[in-house]
């Protein structure tokens, strides 16, 4: 079973959370997201506790473009020395810094979006080393997973699945209250195809952008 750790994170003032998950591997550690840039410090600080080393973290995944799990990418990667993996669906995203882009978002979101704190800075955007995309194995990088495309909250939106039934679902889900779709779709019927895709799948815990993890099963009481 593989060592995870959750760091969360106070985000937009304090008024919510968002999560990153460091993941202990034989070979060093995998970060699923990021954070926003505004709590660099405080992601440093864990990955410091946790032993995680310049040189021991082998990858960077991140599960959507939005710059509340990506504000940090491009600097680990350097700190680091780690690539970026990305679905090339959400490239845009982080290389123009717009969280609108490629995505068919209402008005009051698309607004929202244009926030100069929700932008992804200039000096924060990347390109991605690595495009992820359905079925690619992490095996190389110390992580009996794969990545499933999970389309809905934006286009190039994925998850992490282990062999040990643990599913790190980026923002298509959020618990911050019980198990739901995210309330800010991209498109929801592909959202909708996205869930009857995983429930095919052996999942057992969920580890969401927001909120706690729980079990798939809370998930698909509450849709019933």
């Amino acid at each position: 079973m593989t060592d995870k750790k959750r760091i969360e994170l106070k985000i937009y003032g304090g008024i919510a959370t968002v999560n990153c998950y460091l993941l202990k591997v034989d070979s060093g550690f995998i970060l699923i997201d990021t954070g926003p840039s505004s709590k660099r410090d405080s992601l440093e600080d864990e990955l410091e506790k946790e032993g995680c080393k310049i040189g021991d973290l082998n990858l960077i995944i991140i599960t959507h473009g939005d710059s509340d799990h990506t504000g940090n990418a491009a600097y680990f990667r350097q700190k680091y020395g780690a690539p970026i993996a990305l679905h090339p669906d959400d490239e845009g995203m982080v290389q123009t810094g717009n969280m609108s882009h490629n995505r068919k978002v209402n008005l009051l979101v698309r607004i929202l979006f244009a926030l100069p704190f929700i932008k992804l800075k200039k000096s924060d955007r990347f390109k991605g080393d690595i495009d992820t995309d359905d079925g690619f194995d992490l095996g190389d990088y110390g992580l009996n997973a794969r990545i499933i495309h999970i389309p809905g909250h934006s286009k190039g939106s994925i998850g992490i699945i282990t062999a040990d039934g643990d599913f790190y679902c980026g923002d298509i889900f959020s618990n911050t209250d019980k198990p739901v779709l995210n309330s800010i779709m991209d498109d929801l019927d592909a959202a909708h195809s996205s869930i009857r895709k995983l429930e095919k799948l052996d999942i057992n815990m969920v580890y969401p952008g927001h909120g706690d993890p729980f079990p798939m099963k809370k998930f698909q009481k509450t849709m019933q």
